[in-house]
Order: C-alpha cells, then sequence, then structure tokens
C-alpha cells in the first residue's frame, strides 16, 4: 500500500485479535482501516488449539496473593463473561467456525490436591462455577487417573482461522479497509496519529489498536510480558476412544499440558513451552523431538487413545507474569491502544480487549484497565 489514508481506527494485525476489534469498531459505526503484513490470520492465530478457557493461566489463589482477592476475582469474572460473550456473538453473527459450548476440566498435575482445593474454595467465593472432584470421583466420571480436579462449566472451541475470517469478512463488509502492509513508526504527537508503512504509505487514524500478536512494537513497554513458544500436534481421527463429553483439558501446573478434541474425534494435545526457544526457525525444527513427547505425555494422560500423529505444528506468543493480558492505552502515546491477549486465554482476552477498547474509543472505562494496563508492575514491587 502506497496511498496515504485517514481514517477513524486503524488496527495493525489481523489475526483474531484485529479481527475481533474490527467487528466491534464498525459496529460502533466507525470508519476502520486494516493493516497486516502477512495473510490475514496465518501469525499466531493460525498456530492456536483455539480452547476458548475462561480459567486464568494463572490460579484464582495465587493472582489473589499478588493483587488481593477482589482483583483478582474481577479478573476471572470478565473472563467468564468473556467466553459467554464470545458465544453469544458468533451465533448473533452467524459465524460458520465450528463453535461448541464445552466444560473444562483443571488435572492435578502432582500427588497433591491442597492448592486445587483453595482454587476451588476461591472460585466458590468469586461466585464462579465449577465442582472438586476427588481421585475417585475423576475416575468414576472422566477415566482420568489424577489425584484431583475441578470440573467447570463456561468454555468452548472453535476453528480459529475459521472465526478471524468470518468477523474480518464481517468487518469489510460494513466499509472496514484491509490492506498489506507493516506498520514502521508511529507519531502520537499531534490530534492524530501518524502511522507510516515499510511500503512508504501514511495513515492517519484518531485511534491505532495494536494487535500484533508477539511482534510487539518498540513504543510498548511492559515488564510482565515475555515470549514463548509452544508445540501441539494433532492425531488420527478416533471417535471411539475420547473422553467424556469432549471436555477441556489443562493441568494445574506451571508448564500445562492441554488437550481438546475435534468434531472428527481426533484428540489435539500441546504443551512442552519454551521461553528459551522463540526463534521460528529453532522452534519449528524442534517439532519432530516435541511432537514425540506430547505423543508420550498423551498415552500416559489417556491410555485409551491411538498416538498415531496426523499433523503437528509449532507457534510463539506471548505470556505476562501474572496471566493477564496487556489492554488499555500505551502510556506515552495518545491515542494508541493495545489489545495483546496472552496465553492459554488468548482468544478470551482477544475479545475482552474488543470490548474495553471500543469503551474506551466511546468515551467509557472500566477498572479492568487498571488490572491490564501496559505500565503495571505485575506485583513485582510489592
Amino acid at each position: 500500500m502506497g496511498e496515504n489514508l485517514r481514517c477513524d481506527a486503524l488496527i495493525v494485525g489481523a489475526g483474531i485479535t484485529g479481527s475481533l476489534v474490527a467487528e466491534r469498531l464498525t459496529r460502533q459505526g466507525l470508519n476502520v482501516v486494516i493493516v497486516d503484513r502477512e495473510f490475514p490470520g496465518h501469525g499466531s492465530t493460525a498456530a492456536s488449539t483455539s480452547m476458548l478457557l475462561w480459567e486464568i493461566d494463572q490460579p484464582l489463589w495465587q493472582l489473589s496473593e499478588v493483587y488481593g482477592f477482589e482483583r483478582a476475582a474481577r479478573a476471572y469474572r470478565a473472563s467468564f463473561d468473556a467466553v459467554a460473550g464470545l458465544k453469544s456473538l458468533v451465533g448473533q453473527l452467524g459465524i460458520t467456525c465450528d463453535m461448541r459450548a464445552k466444560n473444562s476440566l483443571c488435572l492435578a498435575a502432582g500427588d497433591s490436591i491442597g492448592e486445587l482445593l483453595e482454587e476451588h474454595r476461591l472460585r466458590e467465593r468469586a461466585a464462579l462455577p465449577g465442582d472438586f472432584l476427588d481421585h475417585g470421583m475423576l475416575l468414576d466420571r472422566f477415566g482420568f487417573a489424577r489425584a484431583g480436579a475441578i470440573v467447570s462449566p463456561g468454555a468452548a472451541d472453535a476453528d480459529p482461522i475459521q472465526l478471524a475470517h468470518g468477523l474480518l469478512g464481517l468487518a469489510v463488509a460494513r466499509g472496514a479497509r484491509l490492506f498489506e502492509g507493516e506498520a514502521v513508526a508511529f507519531d502520537a504527537a499531534g490530534r492524530s496519529v501518524g502511522v507510516r508503512l515499510a511500503s512508504g504509505g501514511e495513515i492517519e487514524a484518531r485511534s491505532v489498536v495494536l494487535a500484533t500478536g508477539y511482534v510487539m512494537p518498540d513504543i510498548v513497554q511492559s515488564t510482565v510480558h515475555a515470549v514463548s513458544s509452544s508445540w501441539a500436534i494433532a492425531t488420527v481421527p478416533q471417535p471411539q476412544n475420547i473422553w467424556k463429553d469432549d471436555t477441556l483439558i489443562w493441568e494445574d501446573a506451571k508448564d500445562y499440558l492441554y488437550a481438546r478434541t475435534t468434531r472428527a474425534g481426533r484428540i489435539i494435545i500441546g504443551g512442552e513451552d519454551s521461553t528459551e526457544i522463540v526463534e521460528p526457525e529453532a522452534r519449528d525444527r524442534l517439532i519432530p523431538q516435541k511432537s514425540r513427547a506430547l505423543a508420550q505425555r498423551l498415552a500416559a494422560l489417556w491410555p485409551a487413545a491411538r498416538t498415531d500423529i496426523e499433523f503437528s505444528w509449532s507457534g510463539t506468543f506471548d505470556t505476562t507474569s501474572d496471566g493477564l493480558p496487556l489492554i488499555g492505552p500505551v502510556p506515552g502515546a495518545k491515542g494508541v491502544y493495545a489489545a495483546y491477549g496472552y496465553g492459554g486465554n488468548g482468544i478470551t482476552f482477544s475479545f475482552l480487549a474488543a470490548c474495553l477498547i471500543g469503551d474506551l474509543i466511546a468515551g467509557k472505562t472500566s477498572p479492568l484497565l487498571t488490572d491490564f494496563a501496559i505500565d503495571r508492575d505485575g506485583g513485582n514491587s510489592g
């Protein structure tokens, strides 16, 4: 794109986050331009296992130790409401993305259930749904031989590419303009924000939303953010071997294993995360090794499964030290907003980002913007 443009809102990034923001802002009647240096949805969106969880990577009990119970519970309730809101939006808009409502099962990773019991107690206090299952109940109900688990309603899964493309197509039908382009410089000194593209073109916008996944521009500075890689495999279809209710599975551990099934009966399992190996070529070279490790972990988790791998892939994503997203105004850059939903809740947080930033541009605010602030210290100062 070599021409110069003006718009109400420029969205940088056309993956799932940018698509959700574009849908929201066009619904608000704004003149929207979207730019992406890649084909829409082919960045971190394509690598997503698309488990739409409301449980945050940082357990409620740990988040409460960092920020206090009320603030932690607010983030959890917002995440719960975001999954419900996204499911409702997809239904209202009629987007075909194989979205299915699911329960989630948080499995004890070791022999102790003390932390899971405390987690369940705090979730009950926060009016969040879920039941604690001891070893016998878990084995009887789901067939998993773990010390315990929390089973919760309110989750979902979907096809992330179809979801992103459906939202993007709707935004374009409402008048949004989509261009291939790489934003390389931001000037927020004036009444509007000037964005220069690598092609030489410039876009002037009253608001700029950064939805660039793990490729974060220099104007965004955060001390709680880190880049990580993850690997995943999908088995051959085996509908006769999948667990009860196609429940979404994840472990109560820092570097957790996660698993879901597809409508065709494949088992998708991911994990083996690394913050050391994030360069794409080095990351992808490990796919065979990580795939074997994931197949072994699947066999240990669910012995009934066939571990024949039909697809394997890797992706780079971002994490934060407190498990919360980076959403809201970019400090020192008036009119520029960050929409970074990280960790296992990427798509959930992306929907929340679209809501919060849409409200911000419309003149509304929320205490969540303090919780998710770019320049928060993540509890490091205390």
